[in-house]
């Protein structure tokens, strides 16, 4: 025997036995994500039948962000009380341990075929393929870097993500600085300001590059003006400087284009610079998945039942578009669940065209993009759509051709707030057209 053919054989043995180490499953219904999402569409799948459903989660513990969110205000649209994060989560992971859903936790999950079969790691199972009937994407997002962003200045140590400060605080009892400055105006950077304040941390000042805040107008009065924490609108950090820990940044003001304006400088002195400039949904799994993917949410496009366009893969909460409320997810997630649910039972009425929904004028997106089913058992259908400035006194409308199927009137639109209008189902039969259009329009031009 050559040296050659010795080698090949040794691989081919070493191939067999790869292959022989993967461990195979077959299951009705594969959660990918242990968070809000994931919990609330597996509880609301098993309470529609659907009793075969494995939930993979990365981490050591099911919750998802929630378990780091130690302040109240979630729970109040869905449970009409005021939870913690914590609080929130332990009602869905004491309701699915109720309803005996495998739940495999510190599993990484590798890929997800459309062909629906996932592949995932753990350190007790190794490699598992499991081949599923339905699959629900629920991975959630996570926060963009510095080095999304770009800022230019030294590389010392005390620049963190709004989140990772948070978990931290609220989970590692570690105080990430003593003088921080806040880049963003999204929630999670308005919740820290107000953290690291009552921890007894000077915060000089929250940063935002828009004209306008990124999160709640609530977490605005509560976490900012409450406790006298400066808001600085068009402005943005041109430069982090500091020798091993950072010293302080450089804050300049910003054009409409939001380039710095020459001239505007000044320094702030600080030891932490926590960044809060967005969220981008996990979708590495669902692009390998072949899924087709919105160009403004950076989740997938879904139909009405949280469908995408790879038949039986399903997506919901913060890996489809971002949400504000938990409270939200919830509700959207349990969409998924319920149709995860009919799907799979074979009782679910497809329409022979799909009426796709467009957002028009100020409208962002919305979602879902299409409605694909008919589902004798809902009265009414949410759409879900943000703007792209503020706005006051406005309505949104949701019009097929000639006939206005929706009109509903808000005080307020912020980029920031989610809005929700529900369409009553029935209209959606005899349409002048195959095509919803959503759009929000000032008050005047009604």
């Amino acid at each position: 025997m050559t040296e050659t053919e010795a080698e090949a054989i040794e691989s081919t043995q070493s191939a067999a036995a790869a292959e022989s180490a993967i461990r195979r499953e077959e299951h009705d219904l594969v959660v990918v994500g242990g968070g809000p999402a994931g919990l609330a569409a597996a509880q609301e799948a098993y309470d529609h039948g659907v009793d075969d459903i494995v939930i993979l989660e990365r981490d050591f513990e099911l919750g998802g962000i929630l378990q780091q969110c130690i302040h109240n205000g979630f729970g109040l649209h869905y449970f009409d009380e005021e939870l913690t994060g914590p609080e929130y989560a332990q009602e869905f992971i004491e309701n699915v341990a109720e309803r005996g859903v495998d739940i495999r936790l510190n599993t990484m999950v590798e890929e997800v075929t459309d062909e629906k079969l996932v592949y995932a790691v753990s350190e007790d199972d190794g490699l598992t393929e499991i081949d599923a009937e339905a699959v629900v994407l629920a991975m959630g997002c996570r926060e963009r870097t510095r080095e999304a962003l770009d800022i230019p200045g030294d590389r010392p140590a005390g620049v963190f993500s709004a989140g990772t400060a948070q978990r931290y605080i609220n989970m590692e009892g570690k105080m990430p600085g003593e003088k921080a400055v806040i880049l963003g105006s999204g929630d999670i950077g308005l919740i820290m300001a107000r953290r690291m304040y009552l921890e007894g941390a000077d915060v000089e000042a929250v940063l935002e590059i828009l004209p306008y805040t990124g999160g709640l107008t609530r977490n605005v009065v509560q976490c900012l003006e409450d406790f006298d924490i400066p808001l600085r609108t068009q402005q943005t950090i041109t430069e982090i400087y500091g020798d091993e820990r950072v010293e302080g940044v450089t804050v300049q003001e910003v054009d409409d284009d939001f380039e710095p304006i020459p001239g505007t400088e000044y320094d702030i002195e600080c030891d932490t610079v926590l960044l809060s400039v967005g969220l981008i949904p996990e979708n590495e799994l669902s692009e390998g998945a072949g899924v087709d993917m919105h160009p403004v949410t950076g989740g997938p496009v879904v139909d009405d039942g949280r469908e995408t366009s790879v038949d039986d893969i399903y997506a919901c909460g913060n890996v489809l578009h971002v949400h504000d409320l938990v409270d939200w997810v919830t509700e959207e997630s349990m969409i998924a669940g319920r149709s995860v649910a009919k799907q799979l039972q074979g009782d679910i009425e497809v329409r022979e065209e799909p009426i796709e929904i467009e957002s028009t004028g100020a409208v962002s997106y919305v979602v879902p993009e299409r409605i694909s089913n008919v589902d004798d058992d809902r009265e009414e259908l949410p759409l879900y759509l943000r703007v792209y400035a503020p706005m006051d006194e406005v309505f949104v409308t949701v019009e097929s051709g000639d006939e206005q199927l929706a009109r509903e009137f808000e005080r307020r639109a912020e980029p920031g707030e989610m809005i929700t209008v529900d369409l009553d189902t029935e209209a959606l039969e005899d349409l002048p057209e195959n095509r919803l259009t959503v759009d929000v329009v000032p008050k005047e031009e009604i």
